[in-house]
């Protein structure tokens, strides 16, 4: 029986474990959402959680705490600057975590685990499409002022094809292999 057990070790060994913990959470906060496993959100929510609890009260002790169990100095600054922030009213509860259904090679729960305040970006990748519609509009009229200037240079253009095909390698032959 597993009683009292404490945490799930993730049938990991420590060293790996806390590899895992450390660049899960630190992805979680770089990106403010993460997709993963089931047991493994269930873990990293517990340790996102006690660093966000942390950075709500910015002193150098537990700034020092903080960054020994993150990689990048930068997100421990985001931590204390942006997120712990947006979380100063919150009394718990920072991260939420959505079923997304079974990963298909192993049968495992896939979930979303995101911070509880994460806005999807709609609206910024409907500019996003704007801007790639605006930028074909562009690369079909350079390319049309392409095609003009080309039709001069077509005895030019002719050479070079020529040349190009001269350059190309022929098929190699295999021998026959022996019976």
């Amino acid at each position: 029986m597993n009683h009292r057990s404490g945490f799930n070790p993730l049938e990991r060994m420590a060293a790996s474990r806390k590899a895992l913990h450390r660049s899960m959470v630190t992805s979680l906060f770089r990106y403010e959402r993460i997709r993963t496993t089931k047991a493994k959100a269930l873990e990293i929510r517990r340790s996102a959680e006690k660093l966000i609890t942390r950075a709500k009260v910015d002193s150098v002790h537990n700034r020092r705490l903080v960054s020994a169990r993150l990689y990048d100095e930068g997100i421990v600054a985001k931590l204390f600057t942006d997120i712990a922030l947006r979380m100063k009213e919150r009394p718990g509860g920072y991260t939420r975590i959505i079923k997304l259904g079974e990963r298909l090679g192993d049968a495992a729960d896939v979930v979303i685990l995101e911070l509880v305040d994460y806005k999807l970006d709609i609206e910024g990748t409907t500019d996003k499409k704007a801007k790639k519609a605006d930028a074909k509009k562009a690369d079909t009229a350079d390319a049309k002022e392409k095609k003009t200037d080309g039709k001069k240079d077509s005895a030019k253009g002719a050479a070079k094809t020529a040349a190009a095909k001269g350059k190309a390698k022929a098929p190699r032959k295999t021998a026959p292999a022996a019976k």
